[in-house]
């Protein structure tokens, strides 16, 4: 809650200095008006996510403000001030689209600021939804995975088969194949397509982050715990909850997981209360999760419990058919993204992207295409824009089949001795969060020369 903008429009001087100073003390940054045509001046600067609005002012009354508001920022949430047994306003209000109203003057202020945090928080809920409504436009049309070799066709014709039935899936393929745009297609063909999809990546946490990030805590469940906080779980009630690399999760984690999957309850940290879930849960793993099992590093019991349903993303080199498919789409959302003038692929430029491995996949040729339409200073991506491209080794160049494992180690090592052992840097070009880059190079035993 700290810093969240407030903008506070009453006419009355000493209504409005009490709610400032009461609201600023209890982290809000307030931005005081005594009129609407004030208000409408300096939102525009402002911008905040809630409004704090008196009903009757002169010249510009609330309900007015509130619509002309909401037309600069249709997320908006307005708490109308109204005056006190006036209830034809507060309904009044309510359906110009309030989230909610006090009476005037104000003398609850803890009930005040309970609606104030409500209202933040519908704010960021309607902000998400936007937010994952437009990336899923923007990633792929509602039903469409880019791709056309037979490959692909079986992974969007398993997305139509299970996205209805509300059951487990386990997507399973290496890293930058497309594994999380499995998931959001899942969960956009489902019947909980208007409720949220949650994505959390296990490996981007330690062992007791996790759990606070997936089970949320009560106000002093541990030190710095100064109010309650929900969960991942809880933010996907009624949902669709996306567990990535669910392979790394820690065995004791894994327990607690299993009982979530079973008895679809949580408690959080500092807890007794259970939480009962309507919530259904993707996971994605780029390991071999038969091999960790048997390995002692993932429990049997919670491997089958999500492996109900299995989806495989190819990766990139066993669908080259699909690789101009993709970099046209690419090259196309790019140069309007950027407001380049850059239309297609020189041949040669096609050749090297069709002859290359593409050890990081979908996401490295991404990259890849996305810093040539920004260096391309012709209409057409040439083979000098693809950079490193030339020297890579070509996915034909030699007869000798590699192990994925060894594929992926020469990649990564490369990545980062060319990088000067750049952590941050090499994980955000190889597409894969930092944690993960450290456990692959503790895994291979990489070692900085």
């Amino acid at each position: 809650m700290a810093d969240t903008k407030l903008l506070i429009v009453d006419d009355e001087a000493v209504q409005r200095d009490l709610l400032c100073g009461y609201l600023a003390k209890h982290g809000f940054a307030v931005y005081p008006c005594e009129n609407g045509a004030q208000a409408l001046d300096a939102y525009h600067e402002v911008f905040a996510p809630v409004a704090l609005v008196d009903m009757k002012m002169p010249g510009m009354d609330g309900i007015t403000l509130l619509g002309r508001l909401r037309e600069i920022n249709p997320f908006l949430q307005v708490i109308m001030l109204t005056a006190f047994g006036s209830v034809e306003t507060a309904v009044a209000a309510m359906k110009a689209g309030a989230f909610d109203y006090l009476t005037k003057p104000v003398e609850d202020l803890d009930e005040l600021l309970i609606k104030l945090q409500k209202a933040e928080a519908q704010n960021r809920l309607v902000v998400d939804r936007q937010a994952m409504a437009q990336r899923l436009a923007e990633v792929f049309p509602r039903t469409e995975i880019i791709g056309e070799s037979p490959a692909m066709q079986q992974v969007r014709r398993m997305i139509s088969l299970v996205a209805p039935k509300d059951a487990t899936v386990l997507i399973t393929g290496a890293s930058g194949t497309g594994k999380e745009l499995v998931a959001q297609a899942i969960h956009a063909l489902s019947g909980r397509a208007e409720q949220r999809l949650v994505a959390i990546n296990c490996a981007a946490f330690p062992e007791t982050l996790l759990e606070s990030e997936l089970f949320g805590y009560e106000k002093g469940a541990f030190t710095g715990a100064d109010r309650a906080k929900q969960g991942r779980f809880e933010l996907a009630d009624g949902g669709t909850l996306f567990l990535d690399e669910i392979g790394e999760m820690p065995l004791s984690m894994q327990v607690k997981l299993l009982r979530v999957l079973e008895a679809k309850v949580i408690q959080r940290l500092g807890s007794v209360k259970e939480i009962p879930l309507d919530i259904r849960i993707v996971a994605a793993t780029n390991r071999d999760l038969a091999a960790t099992v048997a390995a002692g590093t993932f429990r049997e019991d919670l491997y089958y419990r999500l492996n109900v349903i299995t989806i495989h993303v190819p990766p990139l080199r066993e669908r080259p058919g699909d690789i101009l498919l993709l970099a046209d789409t690419f090259v196309r959302r790019f140069a309007q993204k950027i407001g380049r003038d850059v239309k297609g692929i020189e041949p040669e430029a096609a050749r090297l992207l069709t002859s290359y491995a593409w050890p990081g996949n979908v996401r490295e040729l991404q990259n890849v295409l996305e810093r040539a339409v920004v260096v391309c200073d012709r209409d057409r991506i040439s083979p000098e824009d693809l950079s490193g491209l030339e020297k890579a080794p070509a996915a034909e160049a030699s007869e000798e089949v590699l192990p994925l494992s060894e594929v992926e180690r020469r990649h990564i090592q490369r990545c980062l001795e060319t990088r000067a052992w750049n952590i941050t840097l090499c994980a955000e070009l190889l597409g894969i969060h930092r944690n993960t880059l450290r456990a692959k190079i503790k895994e291979y035993g990489l070692t900085q020369g």
